[in-house]
């Protein structure tokens, strides 16, 4: 009974300050849009966090921003498990973009978060679609470089998991992948370093050495080949941390 005159009051605001929720089925849309990885139709159906028809589930702006950002989260984190994404992958990603929530002071921190997330969630399904095309023996390659970016691979490595000669290997997986073995392997590693230079406070040197390069100034280098900044400028431009102003 007192919940129903909870809602009964909710209902009372929402007419006088004329809000309301996004439709049920435009979210459906949308999370299924990310599920799916068809980055048009997810960032065509994206909704600004705290834009319009966004309920209000705290009295502190901010606060409410962040519970919504949060719930988004969530929501998007087990449809891409559903969609295939694994499951330590979507929740490790899902900690790391919470984490930086939690980091915002300010809303356009927290919109700016919330469409990297979405863009970077589909764009993960995207790949995870295109991999499901491919044989089992580049599948296996892909989720052992995945899991041992903080080791060294080696061709031989593949090679013994998929029982595979190094020589075939190589040509098989430029064909299937478009490009070579080395090549993919860095540039995943640059994806992690990325994000290690947005979330956490590793150093270059510990986050070189942690991903196996033959010395930091040979990340660095490969670093700006790939993402057009150093490491310092990436971290400066893109760091989320807390700001007293």
């Amino acid at each position: 009974m007192e919940n129903s005159k909870k809602i009964s009051h909710i209902e009372f605001l929402s007419r006088e300050y004329n809000t309301s929720h996004l439709s049920y089925e435009r979210e459906m849309e949308f999370f299924n849009a990310v599920k799916t990885g068809d980055l048009k139709n997810a960032m065509r159906l994206f909704k600004p966090v705290g834009g319009e028809q966004f309920g209000m589930l705290s009295l502190d702006k901010m606060r409410n921003l962040k519970y919504h950002l949060v719930i988004t989260v969530a929501f998007i984190t087990r449809y891409c498990i559903e969609g295939g994404m694994p499951m330590e992958e979507a929740y490790n990603l899902s900690d790391i973009y919470i984490r930086a929530i939690d980091k915002c002071i300010k809303e356009e921190q927290l919109r700016q978060l919330h469409s990297e997330l979405v863009e970077d969630f589909t764009q993960r399904m995207q790949l995870i679609r295109k991999k499901s095309l491919y044989p089992k023996q580049i599948l296996l390659c892909l989720d052992y470089i995945y899991d041992n970016l903080n080791n060294p691979i080696s061709l031989k490595d593949l090679a013994k998991i998929t029982d595979l000669s190094p020589s075939y290997l190589s040509r098989f997986f430029a064909k299937e992948v478009g490009m070579p073995v080395s090549k993919y392997i860095t540039s995943r590693r640059i994806e992690a370093a990325e994000n290690m230079l947005k979330y956490s406070e590793y150093s270059c040197l510990e986050i070189s050495d942690y991903l196996c390069f033959s010395s930091e100034s040979h990340f660095i280098q490969v670093f700006k080949k790939l993402t057009g900044y150093t490491p310092k400028k990436y971290r400066a431009k893109f760091f989320r941390q807390r700001k007293t102003e």
